[in-house]
């Protein structure tokens, strides 16, 4: 939302400067030097990026124009989700996890979690993890290296489109420099015409370098910037996952493996202490009433049998 509020003050100021100082905004309008300098921004961009680059160049750029993913109450819920997955890995054992880590979306505890399902890598990150501790051989610093390592290439590759996007950005200013150029070569030739022939030409010509340091400084490279951060907001959500399951693989108890991973949530949007205690409060109280469930149900199968 915010991006689209910007892109609006960004363009609004300067026409409205330009309206203040009587400019005609019908000399602005030059369909052929956006396409010299739109088009040749497109084409550098297929030239130098792979499908799968510019897949997620439109993935990350439908994403900018909307509002973060990873807001407090986000992180909340994934700290609780957390908690109750290692909960009953200290109860029951790790191999108890093991129907919920091998199909996660039939998965009772994982299924109450939309927003962490909707996130796959995310998901098979925690699932991976907890798979390689349930097979054990493994020891906990190596497990960390090789979470390390999977973070690293993970935000590397969300990375790949950020400095495409980037590229394009500071590419603009040269093709817009094309553009008046080949509208200089155009306004040469017309030479010895009328005057204001020329100057709607020269105007023209001018209007490719505006263009070119405008979509530059004003549209692309604050885009790119906008995905750079949304990479970042991911892979801070995956640090706090690496922390706690970390953490807890290394002995610490639930509870305080959460607050350990309450810790690496960015300062922004950190829940407090309170609500992650009310949030896993919450938690056991459920598993409670869950349980109760369970028992009454099958106290009512063996009366039936009995009887």
């Amino acid at each position: 939302m915010f991006s689209i509020i910007g892109i609006v003050v960004v363009f609004g100021c300067i026409v409205a400067g330009y309206l203040m100082e009587h400019g005609n905004l019908k000399v602005l309008v030059q369909p052929a030097e956006l396409l010299i300098v739109g088009g040749a921004a497109l084409g550098t961009v297929l030239i130098s990026n792979p499908v799968h680059t510019l897949k997620q160049m439109i993935s990350g750029l439908m994403g900018a124009f909307g509002s973060s993913k990873y807001g407090t109450q986000r992180y909340i819920d994934l700290l609780k989700m957390m908690y109750e997955l290692l909960q009953k890995a200290r109860k029951e054992g790790l191999v108890a996890l093991e129907t919920d880590i091998e199909e996660p979306d039939k998965s009772p505890l994982f299924s109450k979690y939309e927003d962490f399902m909707k996130q796959h890598h995310a998901v098979d990150f925690v699932c991976d993890t907890m798979r390689m501790a349930v097979s054990g051989g493994v020891e906990v610093f190596d497990l960390d290296q090789m979470l390390e390592a999977d973070m690293e290439v993970h935000h590397q590759e969300a990375n790949e489109p950020v400095s495409a996007m980037s590229t394009v950005a500071d590419s603009l200013p040269g093709l817009g420099i094309v553009a008046a150029v080949l509208g200089v070569v155009i306004t040469m030739g017309a030479l010895g015409g009328p005057p204001e022939e020329i100057g709607r030409k020269v105007a023209a010509a001018l209007v490719g370098t505006f263009l070119g340091v405008l979509l530059c400084y004003g549209l692309v490279g604050p885009l790119a910037a906008r995905m750079g951060k949304m990479a970042d907001e991911e892979h801070a959500f995956m640090q706090v996952l690496r922390v706690t399951m970390i953490a807890f693989l290394k002995g610490v108890a639930p509870i305080m493996a959460v607050e350990i991973g309450r810790r690496t949530v960015p300062g922004h949007v950190r829940p407090s202490f309170t609500a992650i205690e009310e949030a896993c409060r919450g938690a056991r109280t459920e598993a409670k009433a869950a349980a109760a469930a369970d028992a009454g149900a099958d106290a009512g199968a063996d009366a039936a049998v009995a009887g």
